[in-house]
C-alpha cells in the first residue's frame, strides 16, 4: 500500500512561488494517478493537478493551469507541484492523493483512495 507525504508549504507573499513535493512511499513504480487537490474550511476538496505515471501526461485546473505545473521524478519516487504568480485564492491546505491500477485520472477527490496528511500554504498580499 502506497503511503503519501507532501512537504514544501508555508506563507509567501502574492506573486511569489511555491514548489510542493510528494513522496511516494512503498511505491514500486506502479501505475494509475497522482493528484494534488486543496481544501479550505467549509469548502470542498478541490482538484488542483493529476499526472498519469506511466506517460508523465497531466491535467491541470482551468484556475491553475497558466501559473502551475505538476511533474513526476521516477528515480526519486517524488511529485512536484510547481506554483507560481501565487494570490490570496491559492491559500489552501494541500493535499497529495494516489489511485493506482488505473488508467484513466480525473480531477475528481473520490476518484483517489490514498491521501497524505496535507501541507499548508498561505498567500499573503
Amino acid at each position: 500500500q502506497v503511503r503519501l507525504m507532501e512537504s514544501g508549504g508555508g506563507s509567501v507573499q502574492a506573486g511569489g512561488s511555491l514548489r510542493l513535493s510528494c513522496k511516494l512511499i512503498e511505491y514500486y513504480d506502479q501505475l494509475g494517478c497522482i493528484g494534488w487537490f486543496r481544501q479550505i474550511p467549509g469548502k470542498i476538496r478541490e482538484g488542483v493537478a493529476v499526472i498519469w505515471t506511466r506517460t508523465g501526461r497531466s491535467r491541470l485546473a482551468d484556475s491553475v493551469k497558466d501559473r502551475f505545473a505538476i511533474s513526476l521524478d521516477n528515480a526519486r519516487d517524488l511529485v512536484y507541484l510547481d506554483m507560481n504568480l501565487l494570490d490570496s485564492g491559492d491559500t489552501a491546505k494541500y493535499y497529495c492523493a494516489a489511485e493506482l491500477g488505473v488508467s484513466t485520472c480525473r480531477l475528481t477527490a473520490s476518484n483517489f483512495a490514498t491521501w497524505g496528511e496535507g501541507t499548508q500554504v498561505t498567500v499573503s498580499t
